[in-house]
């Protein structure tokens, strides 16, 4: 039987069909808020970069966000959009101000699509402008226009306000996450000094740019002052780490945060390596140099090109106008402002090399275990399968395919093997444990090598080097709900914790939650992930269901795995708290401080006690 293929099957949706039938195109992943990418941080920062902008133009100085329950608001206080072309410029594609580069010179969106996709994905969308002593407002519903009010004479300040609800048809069960939108809104405020965010009554505001980022965020020991460089649309900061193994990166194009890096970054990286080379008259090896290192850079081009709608990788090879082009334009400002710093600061510079020649040193003396550890690893990943590959990945996908690619770290064959089974083989690879991993706080890299276990975690994530490499976005924990499920989740922890906490600090480790309880009668089965929900399905579901309550992973079926880790998977997301550092952390659950464990457990015990339920 052959396809038809006739002038029935073109068609052609209007802006606000195609936005919401391949949201994907214009937010990336859609999620439920608990990753920083997911699409209700888009909308919201949508929305935002039009207020930055005003104030990178010079005008508005304040930004309020508030966020209750699923609305969003934003106020800022720019010149307002023009009365006349106010709903034109929420619901028509291709219409914007940004096209004119005298109005908005280095803006982050230029493109007129954010705000649309803004407006087509929200069940309830207002927005409202005040300008000349005039406001008007225009409500719309998944970017249909429902009203539109006349312009009145007003005493308010000029500026705009936009509210929206993201449409829980497209986005199931979100929530907005406070720590997220923090970071967020921090971002903006460190690449605008000056600039005033007021989130639901919290003041974000920063004088010294990236420095202030760099500060806010480091909470190990540093070896040297942060180095603090800016010039006309170029700012940096940078310090090595004295405990850490890894290398750290902020990046910004236009106020942006380029979470993927791009040419920017590239350019960054190789200019720092080849002025160090240079001021000390030494060919460092080029990981030596930036291991530890933790720097931020911050540029502005002239009509950025990114290589997707949600900008978090800079495409663009040329600053614009007549400026060289990015990478020149890196390496000139590099070289040129912190060769002079090191020239000028001489005990700094002293710093830098100590540090430079201790993971010299390291590196040599790891050179053998690594090199033994590669090919046990390659042996080892071949005939034993620990890991059982996606066909996707994070480096070579589409934009929202990379944001969807995912592994589960689990334990023993039968949890495993559900997963497997379960698994979307396109974007979600599995890695098995054997037993619980080792302790390892306090210990040193050295480890990672000869502990079979971590080594095959560290190569199938590939991130023994630097982060950049990680094959995976998302790096879930699957563990049973038991103690010792619980105990081997906090082993896995602490091993991130230890040797790659940037894994948790740029939002990659999770948790996965599974249902605790299964409520079913005749007509319908309930998947609860608590009590209450537990409570709600017996109340709903009338007399005497059916409940199970479930012990392992390995116990629940792959067809009911299925419903688990597919578009309604539920994650936990791993997040650092800044009022305790992660020695603190580690010291107080990992260390030797047993009475003091002791009492935190019995103070927080939960004794569960249902004589009525069936345990799987």
């Amino acid at each position: 039987m052959s396809n038809q293929y006739t002038e029935d099957n073109i068609k052609t949706l209007d802006w606000r069909e195609h936005i919401r039938m391949r949201p994907g195109m214009y937010i990336g992943k859609l999620g439920d808020g608990s990753s920083q990418d997911d699409g209700i941080y888009i909308l919201l920062k949508e929305i935002l970069d039009n207020s930055i902008d005003e104030f990178v133009m010079g005008s508005g100085k304040t930004i309020e966000v508030q966020i209750r329950d699923t609305e969003v608001s934003i106020r800022d206080y720019g010149r307002g959009i023009p009365l006349g072309k106010m709903v034109d410029a929420v619901s028509k594609m291709n219409t914007g101000g940004k096209y004119d580069t005298r109005a908005f010179k280095k803006s982050v969106g230029l493109n007129g699509v954010g705000t649309k996709a803004v407006n087509a994905l929200s069940s309830y969308f207002k927005v409202q402008s005040i300008r000349d002593g005039l406001t008007r407002e225009a409500v719309f519903e998944r970017g249909e226009l429902l009203e539109e009010f006349e312009e009145k004479e007003t005493t308010i300040r000029k500026g705009t306000r936009i509210s929206f609800v993201p449409d829980e048809e497209i986005f199931s069960n979100f929530k907005f996450r406070t720590e997220y939108v923090s970071r967020m809104l921090k971002n903006y405020v460190y690449l605008n000094p000056g600039l005033k965010i007021l989130f639901n009554g919290e003041e974000f505001y920063s004088e010294n740019g990236l420095k202030d980022l760099l500060q806010d965020n480091i909470e190990e020991e540093i070896s040297y002052p942060i180095i603090h460089l800016k010039d006309e649309d170029i700012e940096i900061a940078l310090t090595h780490s004295e405990k850490s193994y890894s290398e750290t990166y902020y990046s910004f194009v236009n106020g942006q945060n380029t979470t993927q890096g791009g040419t920017h970054l590239s350019a960054f990286k190789e200019a720092v390596v080849k002025t160090i080379r240079d001021f000390y008259g030494k060919n460092y090896d080029p990981s030596d140099i930036r291991k530890s290192i933790i720097s931020a850079i911050a540029i502005k081009v002239m009509e950025p090109v990114f290589e997707s709608q949600t900008k978090t990788k800079l495409g663009s090879t040329d600053m614009g106008g007549d400026l060289p082009t990015v990478r020149t334009f890196i390496n000139d400002f590099v070289k040129r402002h912190l060769d002079n710093y090191l020239h000028k600061n001489p005990s700094i510079a002293e710093a830098l090399q100590k540090k430079i020649n201790q993971s010299e040193r390291e590196r040599k003396d790891l050179a053998g275990i690594r090199k033994i550890a590669r090919e046990r690893a390659k042996k080892v990943s071949l005939h034993n399968k620990k890991l059982r590959d996606c066909k996707q990945h994070y480096n070579n996908q589409k934009d929202s395919r990379k944001l969807e690619s995912t592994i589960f770290i689990t334990e023993g064959d039968s949890a495993s093997g559900s997963i497997t089974t379960s698994r979307d083989v396109e974007t979600q690879a599995v890695f098995s444990l054997r037993g619980k991993p080792l302790n390892c706080y306090g210990l040193t890299k050295k480890i990672v090598y000869e502990n079979e276990e971590f080594n095959l975690l560290q190569a199938a994530l590939n991130i023994e080097d630097s982060l950049e490499d990680l094959r995976y976005n998302n790096v879930v924990i699957a563990t049973d709900a038991d103690v010792d499920g619980m105990h081997i989740r906090l082993l896995i922890i602490t091993f991130f914790l230890q040797f790659f906490p940037e894994l948790i600090r740029e939002g990659h480790l999770y948790i996965l939650q599974t249902p605790l309880f299964r409520v079913r009668n005749k007509k319908e089965t309930r998947y609860c992930y608590n009590e209450e929900e537990r409570i709600r399905a017996i109340s709903e579901l009338g007399k005497n269901p059916e409940i199970t309550r479930f012990k392992g992973l390995g116990e629940i079926s792959p067809g009911e795995f299925k419903n688990f880790i597919g578009k309604d998977i539920r994650l936990e997301p791993v997040m650092m708290s800044k009022d305790t550092t992660i020695e603190e952390l580690l010291e107080f659950y990992m260390g030797r401080n047993t009475p003091e464990r002791q009492e935190f457990i019995i103070e927080n015990l939960v004794v569960e006690n249902d004589e009525n339920l069936e345990v799987v």
